[in-house]
């Protein structure tokens, strides 16, 4: 028998809102080992549940090279090398980008040419990159200190579960 989630994730407090993130991405993936249907739950529930997005989801470690991985909003690009744009960035210094105005970005990927802000944090377990989360937003600024560790968080807990 299928299983229905409902969330009760409504808060305008930014800690309360990551933790009550976490407690859902948590009850969806502790018990699913298939690591893409666990991206696809993630990227929905980031996409529901934090505003201002115009993409959510992420892009995969595959041989060296980020190729695209369950996610919400329009189509977007494949296949990103490492040093490339944000997302390469992430990968490359397997750190945190968190960038007000894209457009300042050198090298920025375009995938969405409404995209002013971005946040991309890498997924990193026991030393080995999976792959990275990817936000964008509209809004220039949109994303702060507090959306990257709050996204920081989710990836710690979602990471083990994307490997066998």
């Amino acid at each position: 028998m299928a299983v229905m989630y409902a969330f009760d994730i409504e808060t305008t407090d930014k800690t309360e809102l990551y933790r009550d993130l976490a407690a859902a991405l948590d009850s969806l993936t502790a018990d699913e080992p298939d690591a893409i249907a666990n991206m696809a739950n993630v990227s929905a529930l980031i996409w529901q549940y934090l505003p201002d997005l115009n993409w959510a989801g992420f892009y995969r470690n595959l041989n060296d090279e980020l190729v695209l991985g369950p996610f919400q909003g329009k189509a977007a690009c494949i296949r990103i090398p490492f040093g490339k744009g944000v997302c390469g960035a992430a990968a490359t210094t397997r750190e945190t980008q968190l960038v007000e105005d894209v457009h300042a970005f050198p090298g920025h990927i375009a995938c969405d040419a409404a995209s002013r802000s971005e946040l991309v944090v890498p997924i990193v377990v026991q030393g080995a990159l999976i792959g990275v989360l990817d936000l964008d937003s509209p809004n220039p600024a949109r994303f702060d200190a507090g959306d990257a560790a709050g996204c920081e968080a989710l990836m710690r807990i979602l990471g083990p579960r994307l490997v066998g």
